[in-house]
């Protein structure tokens, strides 16, 4: 009996994990989320925040949260559905409506709730959802709860989609074709053009999850959809509040009728309560000052190419990245973690990432550079990766 309540079999996956030098020990932030921060002690380069353009501690953001608390108090103190879906929320998914450029939007406790209530309340049996093999967990998982079946495409593989649609379309009442629109470990764009046609020709819905897209590409940071000027061709398109617009949260932008039924429907809504006044305040203020103004993302693109320009001169494999991620290719999963930790002893810190968020093999670390790095941060940050690379690949 003691040997069961001292859970061994998850003593011994954890001993595994330390055997093949990828065990980690969760980080402590003692300080804002910024460029620099204190990380166990330590005063270290950010570079592993989804905090893209610096509104995460940003002024105008507290003190809209601040306001908004002394107004609404700390809570909403209810599911959306009963007594919980105050005035600074419908204000919030206006303005996000506006923003995106589409008839609606509703907003979700995280993205992860997002993908997790949307896709089952979208989708039902009888249905087919297509998926892209490199689509995010919350998606997986968010297909499994679905009623719907379910078949993958080879990453970003247009002929590969185009089979399934040839082989499984007739079938099906309706098909839902997903797909991230930037993945967020190579940093990658969706061929969401091409994806687009496929769907319109054999009449299948379409559901973009932009994470990595709002607030980064398109107009001002309207996402991967403005990007490409895909307008009114998009069925669903999921963002989340925690990247770049500094807060938490997650949304689904399209009709005015997919609004409706999710806020009956949408599981997370109707069982969890909802966002805080404080979150909502500052989140109102975000999507203010990126509808003022594109400083934030121009800035964020120079400094992610400024980056890339240096590490690419330095020798490094950054892979293919179309984004500000940028994935510093290690491959062996040990000398990643291992790496990891050199850095943050040479004041860079910046997160390993190993099986299985990745496929053995393919194990890197995933720099995000944010609007708010200067420079001359970046070329330190170079610098340190330089002098590990000195030490355990050339030593």
């Amino acid at each position: 009996m003691s040997q069961i309540h001292e859970l061994d079999f998850l003593k011994k996956k954890v001993d595994q994990l330390k055997a093949d030098g990828v065990f980690r020990v969760l980080p402590i932030l003692e300080s804002a989320n910024e460029a620099l921060v204190i990380v166990n002690g330590h005063e270290v380069i950010n570079l592993t925040s989804n905090n893209y353009l610096g509104f995460a501690n940003h002024p105008r953001l507290k003190k809209a949260a601040i306001q908004a608390v002394e107004q609404y108090g700390i809570g909403a103190g209810a599911v959306k559905t009963i007594l919980g879906n105050m005035s600074l929320h419908e204000e919030l998914e206006k303005a996000l409506a506006i923003f995106k450029k589409e008839e609606a939007v509703l907003v979700f406790q995280s993205g992860f709730n997002c993908n997790a209530g949307v896709i089952q309340a979208i989708t039902d049996a009888g249905d087919l959802i297509i998926s892209d093999e490199l689509n995010h967990a919350s998606i997986i998982d968010g297909v499994k709860l679905s009623k719907a079946d379910r078949a993958v495409f080879k990453h970003s593989d247009m002929e590969d989609l185009k089979r399934i649609l040839v082989e499984k379309r007739s079938h099906y009442q309706n098909v839902l074709i997903i797909t991230d629109g930037v993945f967020s470990m190579d940093g990658d764009l969706a061929k969401l053009p091409e994806i687009v046609d496929l769907a319109e020709a054999y009449q299948c819905l379409t559901y973009v999850d932009d994470a990595h897209g709002s607030g980064v590409l398109g107009e001002n940071g309207r996402g991967t959809v403005d990007h490409f000027h895909l307008h009114g061709r998009i069925d669903f398109t999921i963002g989340t509040l925690s990247k770049a617009f500094g807060a938490m949260g997650g949304y689904v932008a399209g009709k005015k009728v997919m609004k409706e039924w999710l806020s009956l429907r949408a599981r997370p809504l109707l069982f969890s309560t909802n966002l805080p006044p404080a979150v909502i305040g500052a989140l109102i203020e975000g999507v203010k000052m990126m509808s003022e103004s594109d400083e934030y993302t121009k800035t964020l693109w120079a400094n992610s190419a400024f980056f890339k320009a240096h590490m690419t001169q330095a020798g490094f494999d950054i892979g293919h990245s179309e984004s500000p991620i940028t994935p510093v290719m290690l491959f062996d999963e040990a000398l990643t973690v291992k790496t990891s930790k050199r850095l943050y002893e040479l004041g860079v810190y910046v997160s390993p990432i190993v099986f299985p968020t990745v496929p053995k093999g393919k194990a890197r670390l995933r720099v995000m550079v944010s609007a708010a790095h200067t420079q001359d941060q970046l070329l330190k940050a170079v610098e340190a990766f330089k002098q590990v690379r000195k030490e355990f690949l050339e030593g």
